[in-house]
């Protein structure tokens, strides 16, 4: 009787160390009791544990399975991935035979995912919503990959809502997923925080493209975030080239872009090629110049006096000395006619407190640079805007956070025109694979040599169009690139290798 208590006991203590110790794996609960809906689900950061847990409450009979990797089990996977994802690019047949959500994780720690990608396999609107449940709380994830994954119009809109609301996420790759009513542009809009965007392979076309160049830029918004974009395989023709050129023109943070392998003929490079050399400023934007000069010079509409608002007009080394106790009492009185050393102190002081993503909406690019050119703010126009209410001042700094290239100070008159400084901040274009001629080239080389030292593009890829490679031009075309970037001299193989590898 002893005996067979005991081994009851026994095999009662092994059952409760197995559950504490599955307990353990799935990581923690989000509930001490289970959620009865979707929507009271509470998402713990853990994707093996979510996903098929918030899944399970659509009552989804499917479930895909979740893979997880670690830095050091992925390298050589991904390798091999890389290789049949080329091969495969233009192919409509899944990569991946069965569903499955393949998630990086930083290192072994189940809510450190970097990475979540969604490979060859149709993700319907439960999953979305399943992952529109679940990107918020991934404090970590920096990029969402989608590649044949049948996503349609409703499903990218509702993600590009819940990107918004990921603090991390800046990378995101929309790769052979045709879109009906063409919402990619959707996903570089002036409020977008993607930094890296890659939409290959997605038969975008000169309409897709008509409706990216604006959100690029347009005389009233342009996006200051995004770095890097990829529109290879598009089907992208002259009128659609001329439409991206036309959003290049007021754009100053795109750095990388690449329209290989479509079918840009020598009609859309000249526009192209317009854009990063010397250009007369159109009707519509000179309107709007003007518009934006008048706005500037007003006084500010905040109650402060004529003499204040005409010194902040002046340039910070025509600013009048700092003012008396009598406007600084506020917040500065046991600083006022203290050394510059004290003031800069304080002024730097006050700016950390005011830094908040929601006030200065200063966009950060990768590596931390602006996307743009950032007016700066002297000491002394900061100590002038002391006894402003904190409301006013934040008012007053988004009011200086870029300078649009409309009141670029070099802008030129010249022939009853005003000539703007091309688009310098483009660092590497990529046109390979297109119809471009020797016609082009001579376009190209002109506004290449009109860019001045310290800016403009660092590699222009011109391999695989319908002109020569030992053509005088593209001899030229290279020589130049490679004196601007010497470290460099086979750049367009390469960044044709990553991007069709990325």
């Amino acid at each position: 009787m002893s005996r067979k208590r005991h081994g009851k006991d026994k095999t009662e203590k092994t059952n409760v160390g197995t559950e504490e110790a599955g307990s353990k794996n799935t990581g923690p609960t989000p509930n001490e009791t289970p959620a009865q809906t979707f929507a009271e689900y509470q998402c713990s950061g853990n994707v093996e544990t979510d996903f098929p847990r918030l899944c399970g409450l659509l009552d989804m009979k499917n479930i895909p399975a979740v893979s997880t990797k670690t830095p050091d089990s992925s390298t050589a996977e991904d390798e091999g991935e890389n290789t049949e994802n080329i091969q495969s690019q233009i192919n409509t047949a899944p990569f991946w035979s069965k569903p499955c959500l393949q998630v990086q994780l930083e290192n072994e720690d189940p809510l450190s995912t970097t990475s979540m990608k969604v490979s060859g396999w149709e993700a319907d609107e439960q999953i979305v919503r399943v992952l529109n449940k679940m990107l918020p709380s991934l404090s970590k994830l920096q990029s969402l990959q989608f590649w044949q994954a049948g996503l349609t119009d409703r499903m990218v809109i509702s993600l590009m809502n819940t990107i918004s609301l990921c603090s991390n996420l800046r990378v995101v790759t929309l790769e052979g997923n045709p879109l009906s009513e063409q919402s990619y542009h959707l996903l570089l809009s002036e409020e977008s925080v993607l930094t890296h965007l890659s939409l290959r392979n997605n038969r975008i076309g000169d309409e897709g493209a008509r409706l990216i160049g604006s959100a690029l830029s347009t005389t009233r918004s342009a996006n200051k975030n995004l770095c890097s974009l990829n529109l290879a395989f598009n089907s992208i023709g002259d009128a659609g080239a001329a439409h991206i050129a036309q959003g290049l023109r007021l754009n100053r943070a795109l750095l990388l872009l690449s329209l290989s392998n479509n079918q840009i003929g020598d009609s859309g490079a000249a526009h192209l090629a317009a854009t990063l050399g010397v250009f007369a400023l159109t009707h519509e934007e000179v309107v709007e110049r003007r518009k934006l000069l008048l706005e500037r010079m007003q006084p500010s509409s905040l109650g402060v006096d004529a003499d204040q608002s005409s010194a902040d007009q002046l340039p910070s080394d025509q600013l009048p000395s700092v003012p008396s106790s009598t406007s600084l009492n506020k917040s500065t009185s046991k600083k006022k006619e203290t050394a510059k050393k004290d003031e800069k102190l304080s002024s730097k002081e006050n700016l950390k407190f005011n830094k908040k993503p929601s006030d200065l909406k200063v966009p950060q690019s990768k590596g931390g640079k602006p996307g743009g050119k950032q007016k700066q703010i002297s000491t002394q126009e900061f100590v002038l805007q002391q006894d402003k209410s904190s409301t006013a001042l934040n008012e007053q700094v988004e009011s200086v956070e870029i300078v649009n290239p409309l009141l670029d100070q070099s802008v030129q008159h010249r022939d009853g025109q005003l000539i703007l400084p091309g688009n310098t901040t483009l660092t590497s274009l990529n046109l390979a694979g297109n119809r471009i001629t020797e016609k082009s080239l001579l376009l190209f080389l002109s506004s290449l040599q009109t860019q001045a030292e310290g800016g403009g593009l660092l590699r222009l890829c011109l391999q695989r169009n319908h002109f020569p490679p030992e053509c005088e031009s593209y001899v030229k075309i290279k020589e130049l690139m490679t004196l601007r970037d010497p470290l460099n001299k086979n750049s367009c193989e390469q960044m044709e290798e990553e991007e069709q590898g990325a």
